[in-house]
């Protein structure tokens, strides 16, 4: 029976709000993979890859991913490039069901434009780069990124509506797979 949801998506795509408000409504617990790394760290994911580099982020949040995932009726936020290693993306497909929150380029640039706690576009905040630079960089990263994204249970389309009622779709889909499959453990 299900008992771990992963959420993946790219930076801002909601996994940790609409994770953390789905959690609440399933009664499940919530994690979100990047704050559990920065409290065992004592740094920010920010301060991690300027000190210590992409590589070692990534082995730390392997272990991490492995940690939380011993826990069941939980759902986890993982970091926009957790799906990048191979390893994980079969952990989390043996573990639970992906969820990829798919959102636009241009709703990205809206949400992270300002925002310098994003390690891989610190840099184009602080030079204030325009609009189509930010896009372009954000599809680039995309274009790389789908394919692992696309691996996903279920793609589920984010858009600006109200998280209410965005977190009430999610839900639903998420119930009926929740019935799909205590049908098919009792038909067996």
């Amino acid at each position: 029976m299900l008992s771990r949801i992963y959420l993946t998506g790219f930076m801002t795509s909601g996994k940790s709000t609409l994770g953390k408000i789905l959690a609440n409504v399933l009664g499940w617990n919530f994690f979100d993979m990047d704050k559990e790394v920065e409290k065992d760290e004592d740094s920010t994911v920010t301060e991690i890859f300027e000190l210590k580099g992409e590589k070692y982020f990534r082995t730390i949040e392997n272990t991490k991913l492995r940690e939380l995932s011993k826990f069941d009726n939980v759902i986890i936020a993982l970091g926009g490039g957790t799906l990048i290693n191979d390893d994980n993306v079969k952990f989390i497909k043996k573990n639970g069901k992906l969820i990829y929150l798919r959102v636009t380029p241009e709703i990205i640039y809206t949400r992270i434009k300002k925002k310098t706690d994003r390690p891989l576009f610190k840099d184009f905040v602080i030079a204030e780069n325009s609009k189509e630079d930010f896009i372009k960089k954000i599809t680039g990263m995309l274009n790389e990124r789908e394919k692992y994204y696309n691996l996903a249970n279920i793609i589920f389309d984010v858009d600006n509506s109200p998280i209410g009622k965005t977190v009430d779709k999610l839900a639903k889909r998420i119930n009926r797979i929740l019935i799909e499959e205590n049908k098919s453990k009792y038909t067996e």
